[in-house]
């Protein structure tokens, strides 16, 4: 009798190696789970991390101030912020080119808005001189327009800055007005224009071609009108006066306005400079101002920390971080203000809802779940008639202090004030959340054998000794689960504190709902909800490693 030795890997009915087989089976079987979770995945996606993510984008987002002013912020860069004095001509002739377009597009106001937030009176600056942009220059205009009507023609100007038929082009400059455009709102402007510069007259006059570009561009995807029908804005005429004062060179140009474009030159050499500064000046005074500038210039970075450091109460100044004014300091105040407050409403409903879930857990089953509809009842009353029940119940005219009067124990002039304060939001929100406290606990309390107690007692414990050391302990997982529940659902509330709590019982949940409602200010309302978020997580990691997550039970 011989032994027979077996070599080469273990084979599966198939033929195919043991190994290989299982892992395709384990590999298909966690395809099948994926696509199981997946619509889950993908909805939780949707609608919870990516509203999370673009939130804290947000915070730090400013991306509108270099994006509507870019020539403004490249020219204040060689500004001295503290030196005491206004920018100089270079800085306000940057900003007329930046202005002149953004109030075509209609984004100075957002721009002015943005900026407001840190310096008041700055959005009626922009909304102001965004009216007016289009006079500048007007004096040099109407010369060149009095010196020969062609100025004024569309057909003139689309016939100058194309080069005439057969000219070679230039796409570089539209393409950049495209790309200008698109920066400036953010939309595409693909697509026929129906107009391509000439290139001789691109080299000549590169501003004003560009200028007249973007006039073009706007013209067809913007407004929907025909370039060639169109006459050109007045910063596409600024801007060949400026070139032809600038001493282009005409002596070798022969195409389409050559001797238009030789007469404006000589007539514009008499004419006085354009002076960009006393125009703006002339416009608002505070264009003036040393405050409106370094405001633009510190918030000009694509990306900010401005947005938290006015929601801790600081400020972004060119001398670095600074407090804010007293007067404004209210965010730090809210914040702690939430915290004690969600806590308070915590402990009551703890204190409320403890001995509920332990008559509901130690009643029969028909009794119990026959009150478990009582507590479940404010469930299917909306919060908002909860809410307005309460204020009815406790104002100074209501139906508790009407109650006190009539027994006596208050007297009529000095009713009690129960709303529109701490006490209003601490009471209606214990009533709405307490339901989700007692919830929880009776579920555990349930799981909790009553010949527990009988035993300590019959070892001689007394009532509350077999309570206090045997039955609590065992409840605590779902103080726990309760206390979570509770705990974050207070701290974000903001219906109910806006309805009774009045000035000194609102959250900072209600500042966040102003900011995206009211005053629009959505990286300050996302930068305040990053903080909240944070700060829940941070007290959400201390309760684990205090009482330890896994303690929590939900029965």
């Amino acid at each position: 009798m011989s032994d027979t030795t077996q070599s080469g890997p273990v084979l599966a009915a198939d033929g195919t190696p043991l190994k290989k087989s299982l892992q395709k089976a384990l590999r298909a079987q966690k395809l099948r789970a994926l696509a199981l979770v997946a619509p889950l995945l993908i909805f939780v996606l949707v609608t919870f991390i990516a509203p999370i993510a673009d939130m804290l984008f947000r915070s730090v987002e400013n991306q509108i101030v270099s994006r509507t002013l870019q020539n403004t912020v490249v020219a204040l860069e060689d500004w001295d912020a503290e030196g005491g004095e206004a920018p100089g001509e270079a800085v306000y002739e940057a900003l007329y080119w930046d202005m002149f377009l953004a109030a075509e597009a209609k984004e100075h106001t957002r721009l002015g808005t943005r900026l407001n937030y840190e310096q008041t009176g700055v959005s009626s600056l922009f909304r102001g001189t965004g009216r007016g942009v289009d006079d500048i220059g007007e004096d040099q205009i109407d010369a060149l327009e009095d010196l020969n009507e062609a100025w004024e023609e569309e057909s003139f100007w689309y016939e100058l800055m194309t080069g005439g038929d057969g000219a070679a082009k230039d796409g570089s400059q539209l393409s950049a007005a495209r790309e200008r455009l698109s920066t400036l709102t953010t939309d595409s402007y693909r697509g026929n224009v129906g107009f391509e510069p000439g290139a001789e007259i691109s080299a000549l006059l590169p501003r004003t071609v560009s200028e007249y570009a973007t006039f073009a561009v706007y013209t067809v995807f913007v407004e929907e009108d025909v370039v060639a029908e169109e006459e050109p804005w007045e910063a596409v005429k600024v801007a060949l006066i400026e070139e032809l004062k600038a001493g282009a060179d005409l002596s070798g140009y022969s195409g389409p306005g050559a001797e238009e474009l030789r007469a404006a030159q000589e007539m514009l050499a008499d004419q006085p400079d354009i002076d960009y500064k006393a125009a703006f000046l002339k416009e608002d005074k505070d264009w003036g101002s040393i405050p409106v500038w370094q405001t633009i210039k510190t918030y000009s970075p694509p990306f900010t920390s401005g947005y938290f450091l006015n929601a801790v109460d600081l400020q972004k100044t060119v001398d670095g971080v600074e407090a804010r004014p007293e007067t404004q300091q209210i965010y730090i105040m809210l914040f702690q203000r939430t915290l004690f407050m969600s806590l308070v409403i915590m402990g009551s409903c703890i204190l409320l809802g403890y001995p509920i879930a332990w008559i509901l857990a130690n009643l029969p089953v028909r009794t119990a779940n026959l009150l478990l509809i009582l507590v479940l009842l404010p469930f299917w009353t909306s919060l908002l008639v909860r809410t307005s029940a309460w204020k009815v119940m406790l104002q100074q005219q209501g139906v508790i202090n009407d109650v006190l009067v009539w027994l006596g124990m208050v007297a009529d002039e000095s009713r009690l004030v129960m709303i529109n304060n701490q006490f209003g939001t601490i009471v209606a929100m214990t009533h709405i959340l307490l339901p989700f406290m007692i919830l929880p606990m009776y579920s555990v309390m349930q799981t909790i054998p009553p010949t527990y107690l009988r035993a300590a007692k019959s070892l001689g414990a007394t009532n509350w000794t077999a309570f206090w050391r045997v039955y609590f302990p065992q409840s605590v997982p779902g103080i726990g689960a309760g206390s979570i529940l509770v705990f974050i659902l207070a701290i974000g509330y903001y219906i109910t504190p806006e309805i009774v709590g009045g000035t000194t019982g609102t959250f900072i949940s209600n500042r966040i709902a102003y900011h995206i409602s009211s005053s629009l200010n959505w990286g300050l309302a996302a930068a305040l909800g990053s903080i909240l978020l944070a700060a829940v997580l941070i007290l959400y990691w201390a309760y684990d490693k205090i009482v330890g997550i896994d303690n929590v039970k939900l029965g």
